[in-house]
């Protein structure tokens, strides 16, 4: 099904007017359209565009059986989502460089074979292998029995296949592509949410957005919760990498995490018995609530760097797994609503949101792929230029006990 319309606008400001767009279908469950594999290159939009190719992917066999990747290729580059898994993006690379990390889960796991329940609510971890996971939209966090319900671990959201699945190419310059997926979380009497996941890229960029929208679709005000779990192994984590952030204040996530307090912002190397060690941050941000942060190698010629505004995602969670390769190496670096205590901590704490009926949240971040030593300084000078000399108090204890 191929149609011709307007392009969706984001709140980004990535198309500043209308632009006429070719628009395709590829899954609507209103429509029982589903085109499973399916591919769209440049010269299908306009043969001045750049040159690109979008491709829909059904897997066969194990786990990941009936699961769909779409891959976006293009000479800056190359993004792996996942429809099968809320859209979730698998990995990106460009200029050698991934962005993502080594999982011990190696498939893309269809959600049918995962019992989130199992493992003491912790079998979302039976799937967990992305660079990015939206934890919620519902709630998020640890895992805690509250309400006369197991609440898992970080929600549904990730393991929830998309009901909708658009793409949207701009036929003239700078021929924006934007990939969008409808995630639903409805149960009777209990929710009634919409999500709809967005990514944009400008093919030959090195750079891309997120943007999603949620809504309350029920006749009353529902919890949301979100975080928005970025996660990174090598070529960026390694001994010595650092992490750089506009930081308000710090403190450690738990006792564990004390003993690491003196050296947050550096990584060690694959550690054998190494824990998860997690830090809870509030970051400064600019006189418009934007702020951003980075992780780069240690010599600081490789890097990624992430921008969201504090007034739609006001924390942020530094999570450390350095334990050894075929366990997972990797870091998240975590913009979201909430930090990753259990959502009645969350609701103690009073960082639990409401939406109103019928109203909606909506939450932007780009992701920059920084590939050079200039990149990175430059990424780094405008961390800098955010937290001026602004002070960052460094808390010793936890602000909560699971």
């Amino acid at each position: 099904m191929k149609l011709r319309k307007l392009s969706l606008v984001t709140a980004v400001g990535l198309i500043s007017c209308s632009v006429s767009a070719q628009h395709y279908v590829i899954t609507d469950t209103d429509l029982q359209i589903r085109k499973g594999a399916w591919v769209v290159k440049n010269t299908d939009i306009n043969q001045d565009a750049p040159t690109f190719l979008i491709r829909n992917t059904v897997l066969s066999g194990g786990l990941q059986n009936d699961s769909e990747v779409l891959t976006i290729q293009s000479d800056g580059l190359t993004i792996r989502l996942s429809p099968t898994r809320g859209l979730g993006i698998l990995s990106v690379e460009g200029d050698g460089i991934r962005l993502g990390w080594n999982s011990p889960v190696k498939e893309v796991v269809n959600p049918q074979y995962i019992n989130l329940e199992s493992r003491g609510g912790n079998g979302w971890l039976e799937g967990f292998n992305e660079m990015l996971v939206r934890c919620g939209f519902e709630w998020t966090g640890h895992a805690v029995q509250a309400d006369g319900m197991l609440y898992t671990l970080h929600g549904r959201a990730q393991n929830t296949p998309v009901a909708k699945l658009f793409v949207d190419i701009e036929d003239k310059a700078p021929y924006t592509i934007t990939v969008s997926g409808l995630i639903q979380e409805k149960a009777f009497k209990k929710s009634n949410l919409e999500t709809w996941v967005r990514l944009s890229y400008v093919p030959g960029s090195k750079e891309f957005i997120v943007h999603d929208t949620v809504t309350n679709k029920g006749d009353y005000p529902k919890d949301y919760q979100i975080i928005y779990h970025s996660n990174f192994g090598t070529p960026i984590l390694e001994r010595g990498a650092k992490f750089v952030a506009p930081v308000k204040e710090i403190s450690p996530f738990n006792d564990y995490a004390i003993k690491g307090l003196k050296n947050w912002q550096t990584y060690l190397g694959p550690t054998r018995n190494f824990d998860e060690m997690v830090f809870n941050i509030y970051p400064y941000a600019d006189a418009k609530g934007q702020t951003q942060v980075m992780l780069a190698n240690k010599v600081g010629n490789k890097g990624v760097g992430i921008s969201f505004n504090t007034r739609e995602l006001p924390v942020l969670t530094l999570w450390k797994n350095t334990d050894t390769f075929n366990q997972g190496y990797v870091t998240g670096i975590e913009p979201g609503t909430s930090f990753a205590y259990p959502v009645t901590i969350e609701r103690e704490q009073k960082r639990v949101r409401q939406l109103p009926p019928g109203k909606s949240a909506n939450f932007t971040l780009k992701y920059s792929l920084l590939s050079n030593k200039e990149a990175v300084r430059a990424y780094n000078n405008a961390i800098k230029t955010i937290q001026g000399d602004q002070k960052t108090t460094v808390v010793d204890e936890p602000m909560a006990l699971e």
